[in-house]
């Protein structure tokens, strides 16, 4: 079952359970962060942005989120040549929605961050998202030191996003509201050391991660993206599941030209022992038949007891068949993206 939500409504009622479940190609739930029962601390919110370039062979990510007990800001540079990775985050304790995150996806708003090492502001202003990250210590995977961004990512009005809102069936005041925002062309300059780089149009294609909830205490949740062209027209691919009951609809679907084609359950099939491995993703319409090849995991593992995150994010290349919702078939030739399989409990 697939159930598309096509009217604006507010997301809680007043038992904190949601009022409609399903998918949706835009935004139309309003989301409160007073409306959510159980407690303040186990609110989590997220803007989380990762930019592909797959001409020149990197990817730059960055995350301002606030989980409860902590905020954590993060960046990364993924060097998909020399395959390896530089990262670095940093936390602060408590913030109880009090760093600024939005509580819509369109809304204009401005959050940022800095201390020390790290600088990261996120900038929404009509149809445009403004990036601009530093970390000036950061050594890259090639030795050389420092690393800022300015990038402007384009989300025209009329570009249809993965929109997803969904409960857990042993609490449904728990709840996954997440917007995901393939296909956001990016233009702006990229300063590795002492050299910057002008990012050409159509070579870098960013992706957006909103979400907003209340979870519960442990999860295990799978995701893979792609935001690139094939033959000069935007092609984007969203997948996952593990979170949420998603008896309501999945949030998995491929995006062309801008337009949602809608999928169904997905699986991922890869080597528990061995993410390194080829990854074969299938879905049970038989519209998915794609190979992952990771090409570099960035791992990273949070272990305080009763607090554990155990993330692995592999980025590689994605070559295989997707079917549209119209027969066409697309095929894919070592597309970079995305895959990860992430474990929380807090």
């Amino acid at each position: 079952m697939e159930h598309e939500v096509i009217e604006k409504q507010p997301l809680l009622n007043k038992k904190g359970r949601i009022n409609e479940e399903g998918w949706a190609r835009y935004p139309l739930w309003q989301y409160d962060r007073t409306a959510v029962k159980g407690g303040k601390l186990k609110i989590k919110e997220w803007d989380y942005y990762a930019i592909v370039n797959q001409p020149k062979g990197y990817a730059l990510t960055a995350t301002i989120s606030d989980l409860g007990y902590a905020a954590m800001f993060a960046i990364c540079y993924v060097d998909l040549n020399l395959k390896k990775v530089s990262q670095t985050d940093a936390l602060t304790f408590f913030p109880k929605g009090k760093i600024g995150l939005s509580a819509s996806s369109t809304q204009d708003n401005h959050v940022t961050y800095s201390n020390s090492k790290l600088r990261l502001a996120f900038i929404k202003k009509g149809e445009h998202r403004h990036l601009m990250v530093a970390c000036p210590s950061l050594v890259l995977p090639d030795g050389t030191v420092g690393l800022d961004f300015n990038v402007v990512l384009t989300q025209d009005s009329k570009m249809e996003s993965l929109n997803i809102a969904t409960s857990w069936e042993e609490n449904r005041k728990a709840f996954y509201l997440n917007e995901k925002v393939n296909c956001l062309p990016a233009k702006g300059t990229v300063r590795r050391g002492m050299h910057k780089e002008e990012l050409l149009l159509g070579e870098a294609w960013g992706v957006l991660d909103w979400g907003r909830g209340r979870w519960t205490y442990q999860n295990t949740w799978y995701w893979a993206s792609v935001s690139t062209l094939i033959e000069n027209i935007p092609f984007g691919l969203n997948l996952g599941y593990g979170f949420s009951d998603r008896s309501s609809a999945s949030e998995n679907t491929i995006i062309y030209n801008y337009v949602i084609h809608k999928l169904g359950k997905v699986t991922f099939q890869f080597d528990e022992s061995d993410l390194t491995k080829d990854w074969h993703i299938t879905n049970e319409e038989g519209r998915l038949n794609l190979i992952f090849s990771p090409i570099v995991d960035r791992s990273s593992m949070t272990n305080f007891g009763i607090i554990k995150s155990d993330q692995h994010q592999l980025f590689g290349t994605f070559s295989g068949t997707c079917t549209l919702d119209n027969g066409t078939n697309i095929s894919l030739d070592k597309l970079v993206g995305f895959a990860e399989q992430v474990f929380n409990r807090w």
